[in-house]
């Protein structure tokens, strides 16, 4: 029986063989490892229960049973075997049709509802590591890739992943499938795949790998050579509604942000640069800010994954730890907060110009809402004193050129911080004189008047 399998082997490989070359351009499309493991997800659940192993493939010769039983499992290697060529068949004989037609229009491959059960079995199996060392002996990665490349069906390329995914929770099938140089650019292109479930099992399929020591550095190599990635991931964070999706996202920018804070700084100051002038003198489309990106997904988390907050309230700590960090979200928040406070300003002279033109005692309504205003004033006030007595000159130079820092804006803060905050205006001001000493000045002359009135 051995003989004649392998004799099989070596004929149903010849198939694969044109499988080997992928097109390394973008498909046309808009820390525990045993955690993510994950069984299959199909696309007709009474076909398939993904929540516990699948039944073992029998065997038609109950003698040979052990002989073809991988490993120490009852999973048959002939029935694993048969189910991958069948595949890869299926694969080969769809891409030799479209050539024959030389169309341009790629038509997907149509996934009967046999082959998809078949194939999500092997899924379920692979979360066995003895099954996982089986298919990598058999070329497993290679023949996924060329699958991933060819079949264009999402269902497939899920399901191929996902596979993938499960294979990566063991350390020497993780080894193989982060050496395949092709495999790792393919699998970093999928990131920009508009299908949520691929998105989902390539993503599972990262973070386990930047998970594991021994080849974390191969996979942040990769990702720092592809800006896309970043693009993408952001792109996710800023437009999915998928749940499970964000939290799988924000757990895998969470790893690379603790392993590589070079990488972090380099996606925050992605986010923060100026877009480029066509020849035509149009600007190019701007890159998405990595922290509007954050908040986003964290709003669409905020009621639906508590779990999936953290990791997001996570990240944003992580950001905080650098100064580009502090200066992506701090500078906007400066601009925010004067806003809010010129607003509760112009409420309060409203409701003063009210009461002196009517000369009528308060009700009880308006000194419940000047209370309420009151307390986000102070509020507003505590947090942009905090601030403003933490920006450098750097920051503050950058805040004035985006506008975040004006006269106008300056004169409220003054107005409303003083005089409970004065340290930390007499800080701001100090370190203002070093980035633009006229508005100095000018904010100077102003404290000498409201302090002399106060």
């Amino acid at each position: 029986m051995n003989h004649s399998y392998r004799d099989q082997q070596e004929e149903d490989l010849d198939l694969h063989q044109d499988l080997r070359r992928v097109s390394s351009g973008r498909r046309k499309t808009v820390e525990n490892p045993e955690k993510n493991k994950v069984g299959c997800s199909p696309k007709h659940p009474e076909t398939c229960d993904m929540d516990r192993n699948p039944s073992p493939p029998s065997s038609d010769d109950e003698e040979g049973q052990t002989e073809d039983s991988i490993g120490s499992t009852v999973y048959s290697k002939h029935w694993l075997f048969s189910t991958l060529t069948r595949l890869i068949e299926l694969v080969t004989k769809r891409d030799k049709s479209q050539s024959d037609e030389d169309d341009d229009d790629e038509t997907p491959l149509e996934l009967d509802e046999d082959m998809e059960n078949a194939i999500c079995k092997v899924w379920d199996m692979s979360m066995n590591e003895e099954v996982a060392l089986f298919l990598k002996e058999f070329n497993a990665p290679e023949i996924f890739l060329g699958i991933i490349s060819k079949s264009k069906c999402n269902r497939l390329t899920e399901i191929c992943v996902g596979i993938l995914g499960n294979m990566a929770c063991f350390q020497e099938t993780c080894a193989a499938i982060s050496e395949d140089e092709l495999l790792g650019e393919v699998l970093l292109l999928l990131m920009c795949d508009p299908d949520p479930p691929t998105l989902l099992e390539t993503t599972r399929l990262l973070l386990t790998c930047v998970s594991r020591a021994d080849v974390m550095n191969t996979w942040l190599e990769r990702i720092r050579k592809r800006p896309s990635v970043r693009d993408n991931l952001c792109f996710i964070m800023s437009s999915s509604t998928n749940g499970e999706l964000l939290v799988k996202v924000g757990e895998l920018v969470d790893k690379l942000f603790d392993v590589d804070e070079e990488l972090m700084i380099g996606w925050i100051k992605a986010g923060c640069a100026k877009p480029d002038t066509r020849a035509d003198g149009e600007e190019e489309p701007g890159v998405l800010g990595l922290v509007p990106s954050l908040l986003e997904a964290a709003k669409q988390l905020k009621y639906d994954s508590p779990e999936g907050l953290d990791v997001y309230l996570h990240i944003l700590q992580l950001v905080t730890t650098v100064d580009e960090g502090i200066q992506a979200i701090d500078l906007p928040l400066i601009g925010s907060l004067t806003r809010i406070l010129g607003n509760l300003e112009t409420c309060q002279k409203k409701n003063d110009d009210k009461l002196r033109s009517e000369r009528d005692e308060p009700r009880d309504s308006e000194c419940e809402e000047d209370f309420h205003l009151q307390i986000l004033k102070d509020v507003c006030c505590e947090f942009l004193a905090n601030l403003l007595s933490r920006l450098t000159k750097e920051n503050i130079l950058e805040a004035l050129m985006e506008g975040h820092i004006t006269e106008e804006k300056s004169l409220c803060a003054l107005r409303s911080l003083l005089p409970l905050y004065a340290a930390a205006v007499d800080r701001f001001i100090e370190v203002l004189g070093e980035a633009d000493r006229p508005l100095s000045e000018t904010l100077k002359n102003e404290i000498s008047v409201l302090r002399g009135n106060s």
